[in-house]
This record gives structure tokens, C-alpha cells and sequence, in this order.
């Protein structure tokens, strides 16, 4: 495996992360972190939202090594420093979520490759959540799940999905299906230009700040609004996933009371047909519970890990 760079600031702790180039089967490039325990007794395989990178979950991998896993991670295709999908690397795009299995499969090869430790559990968050819910729904060998905010839908405003759906296909069929959609913040990295006490994600000053320097300083890990393809595949996996019965994991799913990104109503359905699988209802959280200000962030890293010990047969 070749080496990848891990982006840090000066006066970070050293990093542990381990990061190199995975290939996918369509050819494109992909980066992937391995954070490892000193003595791990299972791995997480840990699948990030839209627009996020490793050096983002640096802190929460390094929590679960010390609580003795190996975290091993991906930046999804079109994100991070993973090859874009695009000739304009900013805006988020996809063309179809079934893409996104691709990178899914060389991370389970990645793992078996590594030798990593058994058992493995998924911890996933947002977008994550929908790449991982229909990865587990094909196997993936995993003995549980969390699942942090889960994009089982789209909180669409009050906009009627129908109509969502309608307009990413004609504006998809008018030649706009890579630009980014309307509403969806243009090609501007949302970090960069929303204001913190209006924003989506947290309520964590300290950590919205990281994640500006972050995106400021390194601009290249970065992307911008979703396209309107991406629009339409989201909304389409989502209604495919709907569709399905519950995968046989145990599973550990975090709401955030101020959830205003993903449809919250769509979470507590699938809760309904999903035997074994228990809430984490966390009060005054916003989209990001590990990006949460502390009380609220070690409340879901407890419970998570508690989860993952209690499934480590």
C-alpha cells in the first residue's frame, strides 16, 4: 500500500494515523487511515459523512483506541483527498450510491489485508450512515453497529420529496446535474461560510473553529454544495433503502434534538422495523455528535463503545 499524507497543525499530539492510497475497481484513486490501539481487541470500520475527511475524526479515533480498537477509515470518492468525481473539485457530487459500495469493498479488502483485529463494527455518521446501512444489508462483516445521525432521508424544509425529486431530474436533464443544486449552498464550503450560531453541525465553538482551520488551511480536503445528481441519488437510495427489511445487526442509532440536516422522522421509522436496535436521543445535539460540545460527544462516545464491547463476541 502507498503511502498518503495525514494533514496536522503545529502543536497537535503526533498523529497516529497510518493513511495510503487504495484503488478501486473503476480505477479511481482513494485515501484510507488505519488508526491502531496498542493492544486493539476489535476494529471499527468508520464510514464519515458527506464533505468530511480522515483528519476530522482524528480525536475520536484516537478514543477508540484507547479504548482498545483499531479504527481503520476512508475519504469517499469526490471527498477528502479521494480523487473528485468532477473537473470542478467543489462541489459534492455522485452520480449513483451504489458507487459509493465500490469504496466500501477495497476497505473490507484494506482490513482483511491488515490482518485487523476481530471482531470489526461499523460506526457511521450521516451520508455514512446510508452507505453503511446498504453495506450491511450486503454482508458486511460486522457484529454491530452505530449509527450517528443517520441519513435515512433528507429534512427537505417542508419541501414535498416528490417535488425535490422532480427537480434534481430536470435540472439534471437541462445539463445542470453537476452544478450544485438550489438551496445547496453554490460551490462555497459550508463551513467556511455559514456563521457559527446559525450553523447545522454543532454547538461546540472550540470545535466549529478546528473544523474552519481546518477547511481554511487545507482547502484541498474540502467541498461545497451537493449537486443536483447527488440530490436525486441520495433522495433515491434513501427510498430504495426504505423499502428493505432491517439488516440482522445489532444496532445503536444517536438523534440529536436539533437535528435540521437529516430527516429525523425517517430515522424513527426505520427504528420501528429495526428488532434490536436502540435510540440514543441526545438533548440540545446538533447534526454531529462527535463535533459536540463535550458533555453531549462523550455521551454518545460512552455509549458507542459500550455498544461495540457488548456485541465483541
Amino acid at each position: 500500500m502507498t503511502p498518503a499524507p495525514f494533514n496536522s497543525f503545529p502543536g497537535d499530539p503526533i498523529p497516529r494515523a497510518d493513511c495510503f492510497w487504495l484503488r478501486a475497481e473503476d480505477g479511481l484513486r482513494l485515501r484510507a487511515g488505519l488508526w491502531r490501539a496498542d493492544r486493539a481487541t476489535g476494529t471499527v470500520l468508520l464510514f464519515a459523512g458527506r464533505t468530511e475527511y480522515l483528519e476530522k475524526y482524528n480525536q475520536v479515533a484516537d478514543e477508540l483506541n484507547a479504548a482498545g480498537f483499531d479504527v481503520l477509515a476512508i475519504d469517499w470518492r469526490g471527498q477528502g483527498l479521494s480523487d473528485r468525481l468532477l473537473p470542478d473539485p467543489r462541489p459534492g457530487h455522485i452520480a449513483d450510491f451504489a458507487d459509493y459500495q465500490r469504496d466500501v469493498v477495497e476497505m473490507v479488502i484494506a482490513a482483511q489485508e491488515l490482518d485487523l483485529p476481530r471482531p470489526w463494527h461499523m460506526l457511521a455518521h450521516s451520508m455514512g450512515g446510508t452507505i453503511g446501512y446498504a453495506a450491511l444489508l450486503g454482508g458486511l462483516p460486522v457484529q454491530s453497529a452505530v449509527l450517528s445521525a443517520p441519513m435515512f432521508g433528507i429534512d427537505l424544509r417542508k419541501l414535498p420529496e416528490g417535488l425535490a425529486l422532480a427537480l434534481a431530474n430536470l435540472l439534471i436533464r437541462l445539463g445542470r446535474g453537476d452544478l450544485p443544486a438550489p438551496g445547496a449552498g453554490g460551490n462555497d464550503n459550508f463551513v467556511l461560510s455559514a456563521p457559527y450560531l446559525d450553523n447545522l453541525l454543532t454547538g461546540d465553538g472550540a470545535r466549529w473553529g478546528r473544523a474552519v482551520a481546518e477547511n481554511a488551511t487545507w482547502p484541498e480536503v474540502g467541498i461545497g454544495g451537493a449537486t443536483s445528481a447527488w440530490i436525486r441519488a441520495a433522495l433515491l437510495e434513501c427510498r430504495r433503502l426504505a423499502a428493505l427489511p432491517s439488516p440482522e445487526v445489532p444496532a445503536l442509532i444517536a438523534l440529536g434534538t436539533q437535528e435540521r440536516v437529516v430527516s429525523a422522522p425517517a430515522i424513527r421509522a426505520r427504528l420501528a422495523n429495526w428488532p434490536g436496535t436502540r435510540l440514543l436521543e441526545l438533548p440540545d445535539c446538533h447534526h454531529e455528535p462527535m463535533m459536540e460540545r463535550d458533555a453531549i460527544r462523550d455521551a454518545f462516545m460512552q455509549a458507542a463503545i459500550a455498544h461495540f464491547r457488548g456485541h465483541g463476541r
